[in-house]
């Protein structure tokens, strides 16, 4: 009963602190508020620096974004490629 006890115990722990530094919370505020609700302190910074970690590794695989290219193609199915404007030609150093 003590181990179901500590593992739900553990699980609302973990899940509250998913949540809010999922929002931007600052984890040193999270931790003394769940300090004050009675929560062990050991708990909480093995949690918090689990979670980090967690975070962590899910920022690392979704840093690589796919890079967007854009070709235009007239009728005849060729590359059309964009010509400089009017200015640009004119003010050469600007380029």
């Amino acid at each position: 009963m003590k181990e179901m006890k500590d593992s739900d115990y553990r699980k609302k722990l973990y899940d509250y602190l998913r949540k809010n530094m999922g929002k931007g919370y600052d984890p040193e505020s999270l931790k003394w508020a769940l300090v004050s609700q009675g929560y062990s302190r050991n708990d909480i910074d093995k949690a918090i620096s689990d979670i980090r970690m967690e975070m962590d590794a899910a920022k690392k695989g979704s840093e690589e974004k796919p890079v967007v290219k854009y070709e235009v193609y007239d009728d005849q199915n060729q590359q059309v490629y964009p010509q400089k404007p009017w200015w640009k030609k004119i003010f050469f150093w600007m380029d």
